[in-house]
């Protein structure tokens, strides 16, 4: 009795973990897929709206992604914008934040491997599942208060993360933000959601894969 609890709080333990994983992966791929990005510059008219070309557009933003890798240490400049001293610190938050995200990532995704590889020497799969009911019920819970009312969850968000009003820019100081409107950060979202419900998906049919051929193995 006492091993199986310890199975089970093993799983859960390393469910959650993979969870963490998971969305972090989510957002770091949503993060540096330019192309959604690129995407966005037609579909929501960012260039007919800012009088800017497509070209200059896409040098400026690809700065700002390059900026925000945990490989990049040097400072933020984006040659066509100007940048106040409040625009300047709050890029240096986001920085942070995301740096704090890729390095979760590697750590939650060693750790996981080493149980992931503990747990198939074992043939023990319940954590496949369990991290596929917790990846999908976070977002669905997160979507469901999104899909409500973005821009309130937007400033909620932002209220969480930061802890200053440094995120809402003026344009006539940090014309940056002319290129970063709402709506492709409710695109990024969305990525991120898919992305981890497709993940989730995907390990919960091979859970159930697995579980089969367990089943007909104790048959046979």
């Amino acid at each position: 009795m006492q091993t199986l609890f310890m199975n089970r709080k093993k799983d859960i333990v390393l469910a959650l973990l993979l969870t963490i994983c998971i969305i972090c992966l989510a957002v770091i791929v949503t993060v540096f897929f330019k192309q959604l990005y690129y995407f966005d510059i037609d579909y929501l008219h960012i260039a007919k709206n800012t009088g800017l070309s497509k070209e200059v557009i896409k040098q400026n933003y690809d700065i700002l992604i390059q900026y925000q890798s945990i490989f990049y240490q040097g400072t933020l400049n984006m040659p066509n914008f100007v940048m106040s001293t409040t625009g300047r610190i709050h890029f240096e938050e986001v920085k942070r934040v995301f740096e704090v995200i890729q390095i979760t990532f590697v750590v939650t995704g060693v750790i996981s491997g080493i149980m992931i590889y503990q747990n198939l020497k074992q043939k023990e799969y319940r954590f496949l599942q369990l991290t596929s009911f917790f990846s999908v019920g976070i977002p669905a819970i997160l979507g469901f208060f999104v899909a409500l009312d973005f821009d309130k969850a937007f400033v909620i968000f932002h209220n969480i993360v930061f802890r200053n009003n440094y995120w809402i820019f003026d344009y006539t100081t940090d014309p940056v933000i002319t290129i970063l409107p709402e709506s492709f950060f409710m695109h990024c979202f969305m990525m991120i959601i898919i992305i981890v419900i497709v993940i989730s998906v995907i390990m919960y049919w091979i859970y159930k894969k697995k579980r089969i051929v367990i089943l007909e193995s104790v048959v046979n």
